[in-house]
């Protein structure tokens, strides 16, 4: 029976020429070796987890931006909608006051917008006046048949075009919106009454050169 020696421990082998101080090195080695991996692995699962949360912010953001231009599209179109309807509104009410403001045209006209009518029938021109109602329509402007109505014609040698020679009854509109025509009397140029140009400038009606002892024809 071999007796051990009490308080003796075995010591690995160590290769020949080699303390066994060396076998030491080769373990933390290994352990460092493992380090790095473990660390590049919980790098790339935190990259990862990060480009998530961009993607999910840039949705968010994307859909956040899309309900801000929904929002005040929203707002300008009730806009326009509400100055719509109040322009209408108005256009009627003031359609519906036309034949008052005409027989208070017609008073003044006649020399009987006086006294306490005088008054009334002005302040009714000031309130329709700031409501946006404009009156047009002159004797002497080109005939537009667009604001005009002509309601009599007849021909005139002093015009060159259709030209508004009498205002029947004047025209109204609230800025660009006509409410009614102004309906007024036309005259157009005498058919015939073109001039032509003689020698040395003058002006003169076409034929004068037949009563003026010009050639005949033939």
């Amino acid at each position: 029976m071999t007796e051990e020696t009490p308080g003796f421990e075995e010591k690995p082998d160590v290769p020949s020429g080699a303390t066994p101080e060396d076998a030491e090195p080769k373990a933390a080695a290994s352990e460092e070796e493992a380090a790095p991996a473990g660390d590049a692995n919980e790098t790339a699962g935190l990259v990862a987890q990060l480009d998530q949360v961009r993607t999910a912010l840039g949705e968010r953001t994307a859909d956040l931006q899309r309900l801000q231009a929904e929002y005040q599209n929203y707002r300008r179109r009730v806009e326009r909608d509400r100055i719509a309807v109040k322009e209408i509104a108005i256009a009627n009410l003031l359609t519906e006051l036309l034949p008052v403001l005409d027989d208070i045209g017609r008073a003044r006209e006649h020399g009987e917008l006086v006294g306490g009518f005088k008054s009334v029938g002005e302040s009714l021109e000031t309130v329709a006046a700031k409501l946006g109602l404009q009156h047009f329509g002159k004797e002497g402007e080109p005939f537009d048949p667009t604001i005009h109505e002509a309601l009599m014609h007849s021909y005139a040698p002093d015009v060159t075009e259709t030209t508004c020679v009498a205002i029947l009854q004047p025209g109204y509109r609230i800025g660009e919106r006509t409410i009614r025509p102004a309906r007024v009397a036309v005259a157009e140029p005498q058919p015939g009454a073109q001039t032509v140009k003689a020698e040395g400038g003058d002006e003169k009606p076409a034929g004068d050169d037949k009563e003026n002892g010009g050639p005949d024809e033939g």
